[in-house]
């Protein structure tokens, strides 16, 4: 097995669990319960949606690094890192290299939420999905043996992307069609207090 091959698998590996993130954080986002609905166990989802984004950003590391052992692909860290003078697909790489930055930069910010706080955490937390989108398009405009021979839609590798971006496409309209069906959020005034009656001043004696 050649270096590009392994590189290859790695990035399919990489779209795989980034994939399952986005799956559990969508799943999270509608407070499903596993306890009160399927599969009807105590499953500590925050955990598993942590763990598959960090093994995604080894994985995405481990795959371009990979090239570099191939005596045919001639890439050199530099090209990794900046792909732009790339000697094979050097556009199609930059959107790989997007990609692994932009998911470097949602874990990070992941990993310091208590830091930033929700809100702010959460504005930033919206990048992941752009993220998904140059991860699909890199590994569907990507030729895999790096020879920039024509896109194969039907090919195996490709139709897995597609069905990975159609799976997080389905579950993402879902998650939207939920949020559209939530009543809207009460608004809690601050509760005015009634004038308290007056009474009148005691007479002093006598009088």
């Amino acid at each position: 097995m050649t270096a590009i091959e392994l590189s290859s698998y790695a990035g399919l590996a990489a779209m795989t669990l980034l994939t399952m993130n986005i799956l559990i954080g969508l799943i999270m986002s509608v407070k499903y319960n596993p306890v009160r609905n399927w599969p009807h166990r105590r499953i500590n989802t925050f955990k598993i949606h942590n763990w598959t984004a960090y093994i995604a950003l080894a994985v995405a590391v481990i795959h371009p690094l990979l090239i570099t052992f191939s005596s045919t692909a001639k890439f050199t860290l530099v090209d990794i890192l900046y792909p732009v003078n790339a000697p094979k697909q050097p556009w199609i790489n930059v959107l790989g290299a997007l990609a692994f930055y932009s998911l470097a930069f949602v874990v990070v910010t992941s990993y310091f939420r208590g830091e930033l706080g929700r809100k702010k955490w959460k504005t930033l937390h919206f990048t992941a999905y752009g993220t998904a989108a140059l991860f699909y398009v890199h590994g569907i405009l990507t030729d895999p043996n790096l020879k920039d021979a024509p896109i194969d839609f039907l090919d195996g590798e490709k139709i897995y992307v597609e069905l990975c971006l159609l799976t997080v496409i389905v579950a993402a309209g879902f998650r939207l069609r939920w949020h559209m069906r939530q009543p809207p959020p009460r608004i809690h005034r601050p509760k005015i207090r009634s004038p308290q009656p007056q009474t009148a001043p005691p007479t002093a004696p006598g009088r």
